[in-house]
């Protein structure tokens, strides 16, 4: 299986301890400034992308020192810099699965256009590879179907189901259940729990996201 590993721009004290225990295997793109925290965690990134302006000339310089791909772009664009990362795994890195840390907390605007990035139809391709990963969550996303299936992370406690659109959904072996329930639209069913080391759901059309959290 083939992982490719995003970090992009937001605050470090959110990012997971397997991250900063430097315990995260697989391949590296660095999404701007995130290349340079790579590189001072002894990370040196496969790709590093981004228009830069967040770092000043000696940063940018170890940033060009350790890296021999880099991709720079012009910040007046039509994607933003986490996307661009997120097509170059998927098309060029063929990755199974992309890890994005750094995605949440700082600015709101970002991190709802990294929640809402998978809702793109250009990304619907690779919408269940994608993991947004912090400190306290893991938030996937899923296509229709009718026996989906979240495996259990040893240290997380609650369970979220997130329908981004109108849908019929149901949700079994967890705390709380659904039976082809209308969903009239976007909403968070939210604080449930697991029951068992997987949880089973099943919806119609549009896509899902489920977030797997601990409390601090």
């Amino acid at each position: 299986m083939k992982v490719v590993n995003l970090l992009v721009g937001g605050p470090s004290d959110l990012w997971p301890t397997s991250f900063k225990n430097n315990e995260v295997s697989g391949d590296w793109i660095g999404v701007d400034r995130g290349n340079f925290w790579l590189i001072n965690k002894g990370i040196d990134p496969r790709i590093a992308i981004g228009d830069f302006d967040s770092m000043n000339s000696e940063e940018f310089k170890l940033v060009s020192d350790h890296v021999k791909d880099i991709r720079r772009f012009n910040p007046v664009k039509d994607f933003t810099d986490t996307q661009l990362a997120l097509r170059i795994a998927s098309e060029e890195l063929n990755a199974d699965v992309i890890n994005i840390f750094g995605a949440t907390g700082g600015r709101l605007d970002h991190f709802m256009s990294n929640i809402l990035m998978a809702t793109e139809p250009k990304f619907k391709s690779i919408v269940e590879k994608i993991r947004i990963v912090d400190v306290q969550n893991t938030i996937q996303y899923f296509l229709p179907g009718l026996k989906k299936v979240v495996k259990k992370e040893s240290d997380k406690k609650y369970l979220a189901f997130i329908p981004l659109n109108k849908m019929k959904l149901s949700i079994w072996n967890a705390k709380y259940t659904l039976d082809n329930h209308e969903v009239p639209r976007p909403f968070a069913y939210s604080s449930n729990e697991f029951i068992g080391e997987e949880a089973n759901f099943s919806f119609d059309k549009g896509i899902v996201c489920v977030i797997q959290s601990k409390d601090k």
